[in-house]
């Protein structure tokens, strides 16, 4: 992928205005999760490294809806910021207009700033050309390292391009440099795991990885519309009627290409879907009427493990069965451990598997955990991602 990179610029006395995801998860106006704030400290601390450079920082934070609200203001996420990097962080009181303006001109050697939460405006979702070309004002060289937001065509993201010089951070780097492998070419046996509820969801990264995969494991609730296509009792488990064509064309699709498709062999199921329902081995792929599957079974984790034990390369995206429920999370747990002892290359992505490997304390024996839902799911569904092919190509 031809990317131009942080690397490719000179920053020195520049004023680097830098697109960060610190869309962190808050509580009583505390960070309780500070994940995000820590994967971009390279790319800031290495803009920082640079002779007379100064960060005004960009991000948003939750949903509100184009307009200033005290709940979403970044305050709180500038203390913990402040923490990490160990440095002051000035707190903008927005992130356009002369105050900031003066605030930015002001800016001396080392010295960071951190704009106000930029979906205050809704000019940033709609991509206003005004908008982008106003925060492009504020800094002299543009660089994205935000990768849970390059799937959005926004102002931060990808209108600000067209104004300054741009480059991707280390982060979005990182991200592309594990990614688009697994689309292009792959180290083989390549294998696909791809789980969660519904296969609507998933159906075009099950589709994308076809091209490359070698096998393809199916689990979650959406393996459940496969197996009652092939014609096996799934008793009350979740299904999508509307799909069934479609996962008929998937698995003729898979045929045609010698792609093995790996559907769940047993389950463990239960009479309701609750945390306190009684788990129940079914030792066969047809599940009885009034029970509903909740997880795969021993059966199917050793095939699995077969399968993923001559892996050259991995892919994981989305839980094997109701992890969140601790009787039946036990299919996830396997997975998580038989992806991180992998000897090839192990990508993680999607907001459940990865809340599963950190969860299960797997994340640190995984090549990559990407920082990225659905832009994770929509790079592996082969789509364009604005906030990337805007630094691409960039003269």
């Amino acid at each position: 992928m031809d990317l131009r990179t942080i690397k490719d610029l000179n920053l020195q006395g520049k004023k680097i205005l830098i697109r960060v995801d610190f869309n962190v998860p808050l509580k009583e106006g505390v960070v309780t999760d500070a994940t995000r704030i820590e994967r971009a400290l390279p790319t800031l601390e290495y803009i920082l490294q640079q002779q007379g450079t100064s960060l005004i920082v960009m991000t948003h934070l939750g949903r509100p809806k184009g307009k200033k609200d005290s709940e979403f203001s970044l305050t709180p996420v500038a203390a913990k910021f402040s923490e990490l990097i160990g440095r002051e962080v000035i707190m903008a009181p927005d992130c356009i207009g002369p105050e900031v303006k003066k605030l930015t001109t002001d800016l001396c050697e080392g010295q960071i700033l951190l704009l106000e939460n930029v979906r205050f405006h809704s000019e940033e979702t709609s991509n206003d050309p005004d908008f982008a070309k106003e925060l492009a004002s504020l800094g002299d060289i543009y660089i994205n390292d935000a990768f849970g937001t390059a799937h959005r065509a926004h102002a931060s993201t990808e209108g600000i391009t067209k104004f300054l010089p741009s480059a991707a951070g280390f982060l979005i780097e990182k991200e592309t440099a594990f990614f688009a492998p697994l689309l292009e070419n792959p180290d083989k046996p390549f294998v696909a795991i791809i789980g969660g509820a519904k296969v609507s969801s998933k159906i075009g990264v099950l589709d994308s990885l076809l091209k490359t995969c070698d096998a393809l494991v199916i689990g979650g609730g959406m393996a459940f519309t496969f197996l009652k296509v092939l014609g096996y009792t799934i008793g009350n488990s979740l299904f999508e009627e509307d799909y069934f064509s479609v996962a008929e064309n998937l698995l003729k699709k898979a045929q045609k290409k010698g792609v093995e498709i790996i559907l769940p062999l047993d389950h463990i199921a239960a009479n309701k879907f609750s945390k306190d329902a009684d788990a129940i081995l079914i030792d066969d792929r047809n599940i009885p009427v009034g029970m509903l599957g909740l997880d795969i079974g021993p059966k199917t984790l050793s095939k699995i493990s077969t399968v993923l034990s001559k892996a050259a390369s991995i892919i994981w995206n989305g839980p094997m069965g109701v992890f969140e429920f601790e009787k039946f999370a036990n299919g996830t747990i396997a997975v998580a451990e038989m992806v991180a002892s992998s000897k090839g290359t192990t990508v993680v992505g999607g907001g459940d598997s990865v809340a599963a490997v950190n969860k299960f304390g797997f994340a640190d024996r995984i090549d990559h955990v990407s920082t990225g839902g659905g832009a994770s799911l929509e790079f592996l569904e082969g789509k364009v991602l604005p906030g990337i092919a805007a630094l691409q190509n960039q003269e």
